[in-house]
């Protein structure tokens, strides 16, 4: 049976060992933030090595456990089109792995091949159909597979589009937008060649087994019905049929799910001598973003104090000057700000979680190569 007082001295001891192993105010500064100056950013190197502190008794090595401990992920805004979340415990490479697997390597569905029956509008042909390429469809790339240059194009790997617009003589000119395209649930109606006698049937550019309606909840389209594609003058014409595919950003920009997702560390702002009176007044109206406001002492006394360091954009106005010397900029190295827009294929908080996938599935495939 322990003696009495024994529990409060290992209390003592764990707390004891605790601060031991804690590091000096300035060498945790370096490790934590990016502190920025009014000339250049310091401290921006990561300490990855994990003897790095060893002779000050702090393990610095990376493991599942701490990842699993200090790893967050916070929602700060989410619409049907943009997720703003605080991605907190992680290093600049992972946040960084994560946007360019959102740009490049999401799949999507995207116009890839144009057939044109007609076109005497004053676009080319060329510019046209990279037009279509770049509209947004309403499709969820989930439910359908890669086609391949010796795959056939059936109902699970191609999309089908007709458009046909035209403006009569004599009338005003018309815009042709996206909300012309209609979807082809059985396919192409364009036939490849006309048939050798009259009882053969018309051969087409696809050859679906059924219709995309059997197999989907609900119909395909465009995301914006409002997106200009043409202007035709009287007696001018368009027609065509549009086939929409599979794939990934780093291939052609167009099958890119994201208009763009970003991220950038969590602003510290830091007073470290006050700041009072008209020098206080001058530093607020210094920050274009607003980051400081004045605090009241009474007896007509006025400090400035930190309002909102979240919407600090490093513009460094606030370190340059008089009282330059009083205030510090830093960056929390391990807190992110991850921001992602989503072109309308599929909901923002959707795309994360698919790069996630592909994330884990690379880790997969390294682990299985080295075992």
């Amino acid at each position: 049976m322990p003696k009495k007082g024994s529990k409060s001295k290992n209390v003592v001891d764990d707390v004891a060992n605790e601060q031991e192993n804690k590091l000096p105010d300035h060498l945790e500064l370096q490790r934590t933030r990016v502190v920025c100056n009014a000339d250049a950013p310091i401290h921006t190197l990561g300490f990855q090595y994990s003897g790095a502190f060893a002779a000050m008794g702090l393990d610095n090595s990376v493991s599942v456990e701490k990842f699993c401990k200090n790893f967050k992920v916070e929602i700060n805004r989410l619409t049907e089109d943009d997720i703003e979340f605080d991605m907190i415990g992680v290093d600049a490479s992972i946040a960084n792995a994560f946007r360019r697997i959102l740009i490049a390597e999401v799949p999507t569905m995207a116009i890839e091949k144009v057939f044109m029956a007609d076109n005497t509008s004053v676009i080319a042909d060329e510019v046209l159909a990279h037009r279509l390429g770049l509209i947004p469809l309403d499709a969820d790339p989930r439910l359908f597979d890669y086609i391949s240059a010796n795959d056939v194009p059936n109902e699970r790997n191609t999309i089908v589009y007709k458009l046909h617009v035209s403006c009569p003589k004599g009338s005003q000119r018309i815009t042709v937008k996206s909300s012309e395209l209609k979807w082809l649930p059985e396919g192409s109606q364009l036939s490849m060649a006309s048939p050798a006698q009259s009882g053969d049937q018309q051969k087409t550019f696809t050859s679906f087994s059924k219709s995309q309606k059997d197999i989907l909840e609900k119909p395909l389209g465009v995301k914006f019905k409002d997106i200009t594609i043409a202007r035709l003058g009287p007696g001018q014409a368009i027609e065509l049929e549009a086939h929409a595919v599979k794939g990934v950003g780093k291939v052609h920009a167009k099958w890119s799910p994201v208009a763009t997702a970003w991220y950038r560390m969590l602003p510290e702002v830091v007073i470290l001598e006050e700041i009072k009176g008209d020098n206080a007044e001058k530093l607020v109206k210094k920050c274009p973003v607003n980051v400081f406001d004045i605090e009241d002492l009474g007896n007509g006394g006025k400090r400035a104090v930190v309002a909102k360091p979240r919407a600090c954009t490093l513009c460094r106005e606030c370190v340059m000057g008089d009282d330059a010397q009083k205030i510090e900029l830093r960056r929390v190295r391990d807190h992110f700000i991850f921001t992602i827009e989503s072109t309308g294929a599929l909901p923002p908080e959707v795309l994360f979680t698919e790069a996630v996938k592909i994330l884990e599935d690379k880790c997969e495939k390294v682990i299985s190569e080295l075992s």
